[in-house]
């Protein structure tokens, strides 16, 4: 076996097995139309699919909802190896949850060796750091430290004590860090001297004695010298402990004391080993004993109770503070928020305005301070704050808990305060996602994405000079990465096409973009350790993700896998169109996937199937593989029985700039009717489909719009799926809803016209209510009171079908083909 360190594989989540399928063939591949960003009133040329032959492979629903290892097993958390010669990437075992972890060469891709599980701390460095002078490497394996000299590739492991280190790093004199609880241990990689950097406990001060609590404490103490002496001995012993610690450097430090009843959320150790900043918030339950799901399938045949997050209507912001700490002195100074521009603006008073003239009552506008916090990007792996590499700078980002201002903030250190170097204000909401930033290397200068154009974009922002924007353009940028010598910026950018993205680099002396992959679909990178190459993971419409290693500067990648099964590449799969439909609402076009193939002379008007992505801010109308593979394959199905299939990425949808993302601020359900609405027109106009005969379904956010759909528009469909969908917005989660609807206190109104339950009375076609039981994510509630509601209403064209076993992301094939069977039905009995 190579001598390298690889990487253990973490189990996978069942998410992840919605995308452990395959490849295609070569007749397969797509000519795709070169794009460059234009105007949003220009629309692009459609880019077109292949009609399928007339021998295609009929399909099934048993086949398409079956376990989905028939498809092939893709690999996945692949990264580059020391040498930048080898790759590491897991894949998943046959017909079983486990997974294995492959090595593989660049000059021998097709000759993989799995892993042994006895050698897998050698490659577990997937989250690797490596020192400041680039010779050593440090990675975390089953709870342990290892560290490799990379100049003779000696492994030495550091710790076996499974005391869950995490923010593992190296510091600037080549020593290791990580926290372990609420310290920081600090071990050198050559001799392994452990010791105790730093650590903090939540709690009052210790004392040498306590002060007399009441009258007899008094007068015991004054009237017994017995008494007095003790104590008075208590105290030097106290007294000389505490020198000892400050003033021996053998001694371990003394931790720092904060207070009781407060939590840890952050904690970073600069490199240069002098200053250490926390980010606590008050300790206690985020949700009460009444967030409870019931389990009703459980191994001993009886009812669990699950705990579950809290609702929307329920939470309440906790703001956090961050403090500065001093290690060599021994002081602990905590940062006012009042340094941060905006910090106590009334950004929501024209809402509360609005509410409160709405139920008869005068709002008078209020400049308390806001609840401030840590951003939380749901997307990223980096920390909110961010050391530069010699250890005197930090930037943080925070963000305001009612998600209308993000600040890009450094500290000054000396003076314990904020600088803030960018402020980003939304009157929506500021993203959750594309919040990268960091620092160059080599210069006291930042780097970071801000949506303030419109559109993710990189800026260069100097320590005390203007920012400068390093792209523009009406295109995403997202996923920076710096070079070693900060001469170039990598990025990925859908640049040319919304629906295309590939690998860009920015050059930091003259500023030029260079385009270095150019392959026509969805792609992700890894730059090689040596900064000469790129390890990509890319796919196409019908091509599930495989690896591919490009050379910068030469125009083709090699792809070095290839996990699809035979028997999916005997199918003949139609690949959609990606359709741009011009709206009626917006300048910009709605992009679409439209699966159909021509329609025979002397046949009828088509039925039609619109399709609703879920999460909302999702994209699914791009030129990659699809994580809803099932309801590709399910599309191809509905083709096959005279169907025409729209997909769209309705407003709201991400990949399309700051107003698309931010169109549904204070009533969804509203644009993206009016989108879906222009697709149904385009169909009958473009593709011969009657518009009598047009159904609808999706699932999470998409039986959201199904439920709106058929509720406030009900000429639209005629018939609709809803699955595992939310009825009523205040009982999601505060994360997610509050960035677009505000509280359920605050702004009732945008609650109350965007949650489907409030017009029930609208149904008038059937509809259908897929919903799973032990639903963490949105409660299985949400359809029983829906339900409950139209039983009130004395409805009688809807149906429910429960799934006991199944989450948010279903798992059995069973269940699966339950749900699609019964989906297929709507559609054949009312289309």
């Amino acid at each position: 076996m190579h001598q390298l360190t690889r990487c253990l594989l973490l189990a996978c989540s069942s998410s992840l097995l919605f995308a452990c399928v395959a490849s295609q063939t070569n007749n397969q591949q797509r000519t795709v139309a070169q794009h460059v960003a234009v105007p949003p009133a220009i629309l692009p040329a459609t880019i077109k699919a292949q009609t399928p032959s007339t021998h295609a492979t009929q399909l099934s629903l048993t086949q398409i909802m079956a376990d989905p290892d028939w498809l092939g097993r893709q690999p996945m958390s692949a990264f580059w190896a020391d040498d930048s010669q080898h790759i590491i990437y897991s894949q998943k075992q046959q017909g079983s949850p486990l997974f294995n972890l492959l090595l593989t060469s660049l000059d021998k891709p097709n000759n993989a060796e799995v892993i042994t599980l006895e050698e897998q701390h050698l490659f577990a460095y997937k989250n690797r750091v490596l020192s400041p002078t680039k010779q050593g490497a440090a990675w975390i394996f089953a709870g342990n430290v290892f560290y490799k000299d990379l100049t003779d590739n000696r492994l030495r492991q550091l710790s076996k004590d499974n005391s869950a280190p995490h923010n593992l790093q190296f510091l600037i004199d080549g020593r290791v860090s990580f926290q372990s609880g609420n310290s920081f241990i600090v071990i050198d990689p050559h001799n392994g001297m452990r010791e105790m950097h730093a650590s903090w406990e939540f709690d009052d001060a210790p004392v040498g004695v306590d002060v007399a609590k009441d009258y007899l404490a008094q007068e015991q103490q004054k009237l017994l010298k017995v008494v007095a002496q003790r104590r008075a001995d208590r105290q030097s012993q106290f007294v000389q402990k505490q020198q000892l610690q400050q003033q021996n450097r053998a001694s371990t430090p003394q931790p720092f004391y904060l207070g009781k009843d407060k939590a840890t959320v952050e904690a970073s150790l600069s490199p240069n080993g002098q200053w250490l900043l926390l980010v606590v918030q008050p300790s206690g339950a985020d949700r009460d004993k009444g967030d409870i799901m019931p389990d009703y399938i459980n191994d001993d045949g009886r009812i669990t109770s699950v705990e579950v997050r809290q609702r929307v209507a329920d939470a309440k912001p906790v703001e956090q503070s961050v403090w500065l700490l001093n290690l060599s002195r021994h002081e602990a100074k905590r940062l006012s928020y009042t340094d941060l521009p905006g910090y106590n603006d009334d950004v929501l008073a024209s809402v509360k305005r609005e509410n409160a003239v709405a139920q008869g009552k005068t709002y008078v506008d209020n400049r308390l301070p806001r609840t401030i916090r840590l951003i939380d990007d749901w997307y990223w792996s980096q920390s909110p704050i961010q050391w530069h590499s010699q250890g005197n700078n930090v930037a943080v980002m925070l963000a305001a808990a009612d998600n209308k201002d993000r600040w890009l903030s450094t500290i000054d250190v000396n003076e314990a305060k904020w600088r803030v170097q960018h402020r980003l204000h939304d009157d929506a909401w500021i993203n959750y996602k594309m919040n990268d930033f960091g620092w160059l290397s080599n210069s006291e200068t930042l780097y970071y994405l801000s949506e303030e154009s419109g559109y993710s974009q990189l800026y260069l922002k100097p320590y005390n000079d203007k920012a400068l924007a390093l792209t523009q353009g009406r295109f995403e940028v997202s996923e920076p990465r710096i070079s070693a010598d900060d001469r170039h910026i990598y990025f990925k950018a859908n640049k040319k096409h919304p629906g295309i993205y590939e690998i860009y680099r920015v050059s930091l002396e003259d500023k030029t973009t260079e385009e270095l992959t150019n392959l026509n679909g969805m792609t992700d990178y890894q730059l090689s350790p040596d900064e000469n190459s790129l390890l990509l993971t890319h796919s196409k419409l019908t091509m599930p993700p495989e690896l591919y290693i490009q050379t910068i500067g030469q125009a083709e990648a090699e792809q070095i896998t290839h996990t699809v099964s035979q028997e999916f590449l005997a199918m003949n799969w139609l690949a959609p169109d990606v359709v741009p439909i011009k709206s009626s609402h917006t300048e910009q076009a709605i992009y679409a996937r439209v699966y159909a193939t021509p329609r025979k002379e002397g046949e009828p008007l088509r039925k039609a199937v619109v399709f609703n992505h879920g999460a909302g801010y999702l994209q699914n109308s791009h030129l990659g593989w699809s994580d809803y593979f099932r309801e590709f394959m399910f599309h191809n199905l509905l083709v096959q029985q005279g169907y025409v299939v729209l997909d769209m990425d309705y407003r709201a949808s991400a990949g399309y700039g700051r107003d698309w993302r931010t169109a549904i601020y204070r009533h969804m359900g509203k644009p993206e009717i009016e989108d879906l609405r222009d697709g149904v027109n385009w169909l009958v106009d473009n593709v011969d489909v009657d518009r009598a005969r047009v159904g609808t379904y999706g699932g999470s956010y998409g039986g959201f719009l199904t439920f709106m759909s058929l509720f406030t528009a009900p000429d639209l469909f005629q018939a609709g799926a809803a699955l595992r969908p939310v009825s009523d917005w205040a009982h999601y989660n505060f994360g997610y809803t509050s960035n677009i609807l505000n509280t359920p206190d605050v702004d009732p109104i945008a609650y109350e016209r965007s949650s489907p339950i409030y017009f029930a009375q609208g149904l008038k076609v059937p509809l259908l209510i897929n919903a799973p039981m032990v639903d963490s994510n949105v409660f299985f509630q949400d359809s029983v009171r829906l339900v409950q509601r139209l039983i009130e209403l004395e409805k009688q064209n809807f149906e429910t079908a429960i799934y006991p076993v199944e989450s948010h992301g279903f798992v059995e094939p069973s269940s699966w083909l339950d749900e699609y069977r019964r989906i297929f039905k709507l559609f054949e009995q009312n289309l």
